[in-house]
């Protein structure tokens, strides 16, 4: 692995802050700004390397040896910044997503739209497989997303762990959100009252299922990439324009359910701004969503510079 000072670790805890704030968001995937920020694939590669063959080398290399492997530098650096993030703005986005949603998703649409530019980019050559490859995972997003999420609430450790490993395969695929597939599964309230009220049990169960789902996925990618990196590419591409409907910021509400006291939206449809029913608050969500946009030309150009030097 490359060799780092100080400050290039602290730009990557950033992006692990700019990660966490995606991940809190249900419909907006970490994995893209991973991806977006240049450290997606060296993430992937640092954690397939956490194997029981790496874990074997202890005796022979020592601990020195093995944190070199798993590039562990660099994963505590950026899971740093994730946590700071989701432990900090977690009250935060819920707060926003109540009371200003129209500008929250606005904001969100504008970089996941840039984000379908930048991954596309990465695609080098064209051919049938790879653009039904991208049509594959666009139909696949649009379809989750128009999935109802389950309102019984399940707090059991088995469903907890479960709900943990299938969010945090989501949450590195860009363009699929780990905290709407926890919307789906009736586990996002769950997940978010632990953080607010400290429940490490509930935590702990939820990121061993989260360790155990990691670990798994990302020796899945890693192998994709390498053998098939363009249609790779392609899917990915396809999950994040399929994901546009659900972070899309004017949807008129078509049920909702009384549960726990509160009132959940069961089923919901996307709708123009004049349709909408509420203030559509059109010149801000243009605004945010333009500003969403340059925010991933710029990372782009960041993640450009910090290569180069």
């Amino acid at each position: 692995m490359q060799q780092r000072k100080l400050k290039h670790y602290l730009i990557i805890t950033l992006k692990g802050i700019a990660m966490g704030a995606a991940d809190v968001v249900p419909g907006v995937s970490g994995g893209t700004i991973a991806f977006i920020s240049g450290i997606y694939e060296e993430l992937l590669t640092s954690i397939s390397a956490i194997n029981w063959q790496t874990i074997k080398t202890l005796k022979s290399d020592g601990i020195k040896g093995v944190w070199k492997a798993i590039n562990g530098n660099f994963l505590v650096a950026l899971l740093s910044g994730i946590f700071i993030s989701i432990i900090s703005l977690a009250k935060l986005i819920s707060w926003l997503l109540e009371h200003k949603p129209v500008m929250v998703w606005s904001f969100f649409f504008g970089l996941v739209l840039a984000s379908i530019l930048y991954v596309g980019k990465q695609i080098t050559k064209w051919s049938p497989l790879v653009i039904i490859a991208l049509i594959i995972g666009a139909v696949l997003a649009f379809y989750i997303t128009t999935l109802q999420p389950l309102i019984t609430q399940n707090s059991s450790p088995l469903f907890m762990f479960l709900a943990g490993a299938l969010a945090i395969c989501a949450m590195i695929l860009p363009g699929i959100s780990g905290a709407f597939i926890l919307v789906l599964l009736g586990a996002y309230k769950p997940v978010l009252d632990a953080v607010h009220n400290k429940d490490i049990k509930l935590l702990g169960i939820v990121a061993a299922g989260a360790v155990v789902g990691l670990l798994t996925f990302s020796n899945i990618l890693k192998w994709l990439f390498t053998h098939y990196k363009n249609s790779t590419l392609a899917v990915l591409t396809g999950f994040i324009l399929g994901s546009l409907n659900k972070i899309w910021p004017w949807k008129n509400v078509l049920e909702t359910k009384l549960f726990d006291e509160k009132l959940v939206v069961i089923k919901e449809v996307s709708v123009f701004p004049n349709s909408y029913q509420g203030n559509p608050e059109l010149f801000w969500a243009i605004l945010l969503a333009v500003i969403g946009f340059v925010v991933i030309i710029l990372l782009e150009k960041v993640a450009n510079f910090s290569m180069k030097k």
